[in-house]
């Protein structure tokens, strides 16, 4: 979510978030499976020598294939499909024509329309072989999201989330991006409530059944801090060390949650230790 997005739901703070029935899971369903096998495409294509412009390409065509719109083309003014967000770019980033390199780790953030409803995620990829530090930073930053996603649960509140992703990044020396955050989706593409990666447990919005968002942590090897570059997009950290983002789309349930957009082929975590 950027900027302009959190202050607009900032302005409708006390605006309750929408409860959805079965009807609308189905189709989160839906948009949701197509989106996960959108993600799973690019696994084959992602490698040094490769540009981010043709992974954008990939995605439109993707998406009209299949009867859907990338919901991010044209989306207040962005022009692309996807968003490629290389090593120490946090999020946003822009496809160029620039090849990638041996040993980049990439996150494509893709958000498909289908009949209406939006599905949105994100992952970690690698060109060729990640090093080390890298591999360990996507690692962390996956089991924070599962954690995330572990704490949803009707009745609790949504700053449980964020206390749980925060605490187990923590515990790992890295820290949590706190510029962005998760969102109400569905047939709004950024709706109530926030979803905030840190914080105390106990706080925020209450959890119920019906409840659709995003939980997407942004998780740095270094200080949490971020700058906007001047193309009023692409978000990098300010020290210049690598950041790792994962996202999944959930429904909360009457006894947890439904992820949307889990791949259909096991490929959560392409390129990467399982």
């Amino acid at each position: 979510m950027t900027q302009t997005d959190t202050a607009q739901l900032d302005r409708r703070r006390g605006q309750e978030a929408p409860i959805y029935g079965p009807e609308a899971f189905e189709g989160m369903r839906r948009a949701g499976r197509l989106v996960a096998e959108g993600l799973d495409l690019f696994v084959e294509h992602v490698r040094p020598g490769v540009t981010t412009e043709f992974l954008d390409k990939l995605a439109f065509e993707f998406a009209m294939d299949h009867g859907a719109y990338p919901a991010t083309l044209l989306y207040r003014g962005y022009t692309k499909s996807i968003c490629t967000s290389i090593n120490h770019v946090v999020c946003h980033g822009i496809p160029n024509d620039k090849p990638l390199r041996e040993g980049d780790i990439l996150n494509i953030d893709y958000t498909v329309l289908l009949d209406g409803w939006h599905g949105d995620s994100s992952r970690m990829y690698v060109a060729g072989e990640a090093p080390r530090r890298a591999a360990r930073l996507c690692d962390i930053t996956h089991e924070a999201l599962m954690r995330g996603i572990a704490a949803v649960r009707p009745g609790g509140t949504t700053n449980d989330i964020g206390a749980a992703i925060q605490s187990f990044a923590e515990a790992e020396r890295c820290s949590v991006v706190r510029d962005f955050c998760g969102h109400g989706l569905g047939r709004v593409f950024h709706d109530a409530p926030n979803i905030l990666h840190y914080g105390s447990a106990n706080e925020g919005v209450e959890m119920r059944p019906g409840m659709i968002f995003t939980i997407e942590p942004m998780i740095n090897l270094g200080r949490p801090h971020v700058k906007v570059l001047s193309d009023g997009w692409t978000a990098v950290t300010r020290d210049r060390s690598l950041s790792a983002q994962y996202e999944h789309t959930i429904g909360v349930t009457d006894t947890g949650c439904e992820i949307f957009t889990l791949s259909p082929n096991n490929l959560d975590r392409p390129g990467l230790p399982a």
